[in-house]
Formats: C-alpha cells, sequence, structure tokens
C-alpha cells in the first residue's frame, strides 16, 4: 500500500488530485493547512508527498518539503505552482524534491511523475539545501510550463561540474541562461566571461579564446590572457560554437579533456580551471553528420543540454516580458507608458521571429516613439495588426481519454481561485481568452455570471 499526502489550503483541489490519482493499492492524506502538513509529515510514513508551493504567508511547500525529507529521507516529495520561478525551482530541487511541476499541469505528466516517484522514492536527492545565491540580473521571465522545464534543468546543472550545450534560436535568451547556471553555482564568486564565436574573425578568436605573447604575431605587442585564463575558476560561455573551425575544435576539446590552453607563440601550455557552457542556433547533430563540427568535441559538450523555447511557444509569457521591457525602457529614458489590452493582444499573438530580444527592442521603440502615456492599437507597427491570429491553445487535456468532469471541475476552480478574472484564468490554465471561452461555452459556465468584484 503507497501512502500519498496531499497538502493545498484549497479543498477543491485535495480533493480533484486524489481522484485524479485514486487507483488500488494507494491511501491518501489531504492537509489543509501548513500547520497539519507539517505535524503529519513528522508523525507519519508517507511514501509521496504532493504539495503546492504557496500555502500561506509564513509556511510553504518548501518547509513541508525540508521537514517531510528530515522525517523520511527516502520519501518522494512532487511540488507544484502556479507562480514559480527559477528561484523556488532552486531552492526545490536542492531541498531534495522529487519533481516541481507547474500550473496549469498537464494530467498525463501528473500521473507520469507519481508513477516514477512511487516506484523509485529514492531518487530524491537528499543533500541539504545550500546557502542561497543572489539571482543574476537581468533575470529569466516566464511562468509557462516551457520556462518551468528550463528552470528544473539550470537547478540540477547549476550544481554539477559537467558541461552544458544550450540549444535555441537567436534571440531566445540562451545567455542568460548560461548566466543563470553560473551565478546559482559554486563558482558564483569567479568570473563569467562570454565570447560570440560567430562575430570575431577566425584568424582573432584563436588569440581571444587562448591568448597569445608578445610579438606571436603583427601588433601583438605584449601578451594577453585568453578567455579561459581570464575565467580561471569560473564559467566561459561559447556563444554560437557551431561557428568555430575544426582546427579550432580540436583546441577546444584539449581544453576540455586536458584543462589547459596554449596561448599563441607559447612553448608550453597552461593550467585552467573552467567551467565550460555553449549555446547555439544550429543544429550540430547535422554539423557532425555532414563532418563540419567534431562528433567527439560534441559528445563532451553535450552532457547536459537545455533547450530553451522559442517565444511563439510560450505566448503566454508575452504579457509578463512587456510589462518588464516597459519598466526597463521607461526607467532609462525617464517616460511613464502603459500598453492597452488591445495592444497587449496583438503583441502576444505577433510572429517573434527574433524571440525575446526583438520583443525587448520592439517594446523600448513603442515607448521612445510614444505620443502619450498610452500604447493603443494605432500606435503600433502596421506589420502587428496584419499578423494572422496565433494557432488556438491544444485543449487542455487533449492527450488523454476524455475527462470531461475533470476538466470542468478544474475550470471552475480556477475561476474561482482568480475571481473571475477570465484574463487571470487563461493565464493561469495557459490557454488564450477564445480557447477560455470556447470551453466556458461547451461546460453551460456563463463567465459573466462568474466574475466577481
Amino acid at each position: 500500500m503507497h501512502h500519498i499526502l496531499i497538502v493545498d489550503d484549497d479543498h477543491e483541489t485535495c480533493r480533484f488530485m486524489a481522484e485524479l490519482l485514486e487507483q488500488p493499492g494507494r491511501a491518501f492524506e489531504i492537509a489543509y493547512d501548513p500547520d497539519t502538513a507539517l505535524a503529519l509529515a513528522r508523525s507519519r510514513v508517507f511514501d509521496l508527498v504532493i504539495s503546492d508551493i504557496n500555502l500561506n504567508a509564513s509556511i510553504s511547500g518548501l518547509d513541508v518539503l525540508r521537514v517531510f525529507k528530515q522525517a523520511n529521507p527516502g520519501g518522494a516529495v512532487v511540488l507544484i505552482s502556479g507562480f514559480g520561478t527559477l528561484e523556488t525551482a532552486i531552492d526545490a530541487v536542492r531541498a531534495g524534491a522529487f519533481d516541481y511541476i507547474s500550473k496549469p499541469f498537464n494530467i498525463g505528466e501528473v500521473k507520469a511523475i507519481v508513477e516514477r516517484a512511487l516506484r523509485q522514492p529514492s531518487a530524491a536527492s537528499s543533500a541539504p539545501p545550500s546557502a542561497p545565491r543572489q539571482p543574476p540580473v537581468p533575470r529569466l521571465i516566464g511562468r509557462t510550463a516551457a520556462m518551468f522545464d528550463v528552470y528544473k534543468q539550470i537547478a540540477h546543472a547549476a550544481d554539477s561540474v559537467a558541461p552544458v550545450l544550450i540549444i535555441g534560436e537567436s534571440g531566445t535568451g540562451k545567455e542568460l541562461v548560461a548566466r543563470a547556471i553560473h551565478f546559482h553555482g559554486p563558482r558564483a564568486g569567479r568570473p563569467f566571461v562570454p565570447i560570440n564565436c560567430g562575430a570575431i574573425t577566425e584568424t582573432l578568436l584563436e588569440s581571444e579564446m587562448f591568448g597569445h605573447t608578445r610579438g606571436s604575431f603583427t601588433g601583438a605587442v605584449a601578451d594577453a590572457k585568453g578567455i579561459f585564463e581570464q575565467a580561471h575558476g569560473g564559467t566561459v560561455l561559447l556563444d554560437e560554437i557551431g561557428e568555430t573551425s575544426p582546427a579550432l575544435q580540436v583546441k577546444l576539446l584539449r581544453v576540455l579533456e586536458e584543462g589547459e590552453v596554449r596561448p599563441v607563440g607559447a612553448s608550453r601550455p597552461s593550467k585552467v580551471d573552467v567551467r565550460i557552457v555553449a549555446a547555439t542556433n544550429v543544429n550540430l547533430e547535422r554539423g557532425v553528420a555532414e563532418q563540419r563540427f567534431r562528433q567527439d568535441l560534441y559528445y563532451r559538450l553535450s552532457v547536459i543540454v537545455i533547450h530553451v523555447p522559442p517565444l511563439r511557444e510560450r505566448r503566454t509569457d508575452i504579457p509578463l516580458l512587456v510589462d518588464q521591457f516597459l519598466d526597463n525602457a521607461c526607467g532609462r529614458l525617464g517616460r511613464r507608458v502603459t500598453v492597452t489590452p488591445a495592444a497587449m493582444d496583438l503583441l502576444a499573438r505577433h510572429t517573434w521571429l527574433g524571440n525575446v530580444r526583438e520583443l525587448e527592442n520592439a517594446v523600448e521603440r513603442l515607448v521612445l516613439f510614444s505620443r502619450g502615456a498610452v500604447v493603443d492599437v494605432a500606435d503600433l507597427p502596421p506589420v502587428m495588426s496584419e499578423t494572422p491570429t496565433a494557432p488556438a491553445s491544444q485543449p487542455l487535456f487533449a492527450d488523454l481519454p476524455p475527462l470531461e468532469e475533470i476538466e470542468r471541475r478544474y475550470l471552475v476552480h480556477v475561476l474561482d481561485a482568480v475571481r473571475g478574472n477570465r484574463t487571470r484564468a487563461a493565464e493561469v490554465m495557459g490557454i488564450d481568452r477564445r480557447t477560455l471561452y470556447r470551453m466556458a461555452e461547451r461546460f453551460g459556465i456563463d463567465l459573466k455570471d462568474e466574475e466577481k468584484t
């Protein structure tokens, strides 16, 4: 018999989760307040605890996690949050959480995670939590499931010494991910040195990476350290690693395998202690197949692989990003500008081929050229109003057998939690407002009646 404790201050959520996971061989205990949860965690043996992170102002799901892991190191804890951040993901992983999932959750994913947790209860880390570190600035922004996955991978990568390969389209924030790995890891107090391998000519790139001695080439008037020596004890980011030549790739492989560099013109190598993070917007596996990228270097770099999603795959994060970029731009330019809901809707539906970087630049232009304190549809570039509507989100539980009643109850629960705010409900559920209206119509829910003041 598997004993499972569900912790959430919302009664409907607890009942919903218990019904969802109910099957023979499982017994459930429910705690509606964190004090009860802590008492149960100390006095009873549970195979699994499923807890919301945001319980009340003084006690959180992280506190439940830590108490449970102290009392029962072999058990597993799964944390759930609708407002997670990279920092909470880091804390959850370091405190020993088996997994950390976002709302709105995919029912199939939740079931699969619970199955794994019950089969492998010892898989959760029992390492003591580390002292908190200051997050890097600027920070990663996003509440979608895709960004939660990135946060979890950063949390696991931060405490490792293994190389990391970050894959994503241009402008998705790969350098921010690299900085987060560095500044949340044990090398946080040491240098973080990035270099764009595609922005420097081949003849200069070797010198930039490995340094050079005086007189080794025309213009080398003094010895100079390369980025690996500059970053000794810290982290090097090799951005656009796919742009390097085969000859340079051989030398990078030596750094990874031997921990040493040979400056241009030097007679002997120098030892360096660096963590290497690489980033690319090209398909390195294809480069290996076409013999443009060394297979052995690819394998050494891709011990940990993090995929950063394009902005079109996390559209519900766009309002959060716009708000942050507005604050930044207004602070720099000394302006006070807001965006109307109609304009925000068009920004969220636009196809941002340049991803987050393009969105940030667009917001800065809007602030710079705004004719007043409010940006409306007419202030947006014409191309945005001509952009086809983004495809509607997939049905919430489209990958599962019909679960109409559960889906209906979940919608009612979310609407109640946000006091009927339709925009907020759509954001929490990870769908657009049109999909929300269609769901409400299908279940006979009057959204006007649901909205509360």
